[in-house]
């Protein structure tokens, strides 16, 4: 596969936000000497370069089809990125500290388009149970990667009616009436509840393709936006 070093270094240290980012030390191929390197995880791609200052990467390494896990090494906290095939290289890493490790070894194993894959498949069984059912089940993570802790939260926005009271914020309202007390200001009004909704109909009548191509379309707009905006002097 043939990459375009330009294109790959202003990923590499564009203002985007990255998905993990700190020292390592890295390895060496040839010999058993470990460096010290600047990691920064984008994506599926994990890039390092000579320190944190440093505008342009010395390597980077294609996070699709590997195996994370530890390893004894003579550094401590050590752990290999490993991939399949016979002449595939493997890529032994070592972390400042047990947190720094755990870190890392979660942020690289969901970090390919295989975990992506699992969390889309989910999706899709979820939206397929709410249209079946008519209620939507508790939400479930991937069975066969741990979940992805550095990703975008999703706020659920409900249709239903806000809940009453509390019981005991009830029984102290009873009491105070009961009593007499003259009622305290009311609070302020809630703001309005999110609907989904889609263009050609109820989001559930709309095949998960159509929704994806749709949102997909403001992440491109929005994309744009940021383009042109960092393109003006």
């Amino acid at each position: 596969m043939k990459l375009n070093e330009r294109s790959l270094a202003f990923y590499a240290t564009c203002d985007a936000p990255v998905d993990n980012a700190g020292f390592l030390y890295k390895k060496g191929g040839r010999h058993a000497a470990y460096h010290r390197r600047w990691f920064v995880l984008r994506g599926n791609m994990l890039f390092y370069f000579e320190d944190a200052a440093s505008r342009e990467p010395v390597g980077v390494i294609i996070l699709e089809g590997c195996t994370v896990e530890l390893v004894e090494a003579a550094e401590e906290f050590a752990f290999a990125v490993r991939f399949a095939g016979a002449r595939a290289r493997t890529y032994v890493l070592a972390a400042e500290s047990q947190a720094a490790m755990e870190g890392w070894v979660k942020a690289l194993s969901r970090a390919s388009f295989d975990y992506l894959r699992l969390v889309v498949r989910e999706l899709e069984q979820q939206l397929a149970a709410v249209r079946a059912g008519g209620c939507a089940p508790p939400p479930r993570r991937p069975r066969a990667l741990p979940p992805k802790e550095n990703g975008c939260a999703c706020a659920v926005w409900s249709a239903e009616p806000p809940p009453g009271p509390a019981p005991a914020a009830a029984a102290a309202a009873a009491a105070a009436a009961a009593a007499g007390a003259r009622p305290g200001p009311a609070p302020p009004p809630l703001p309005p509840r999110r609907r989904a909704s889609a263009p050609n109909g109820p989001l559930h009548a709309v095949p998960f393709a159509q929704l994806h191509e749709r949102y997909g379309e403001e992440v491109r707009a929005l994309r744009s936006q940021w383009l042109r905006s960092r393109a003006q002097p």
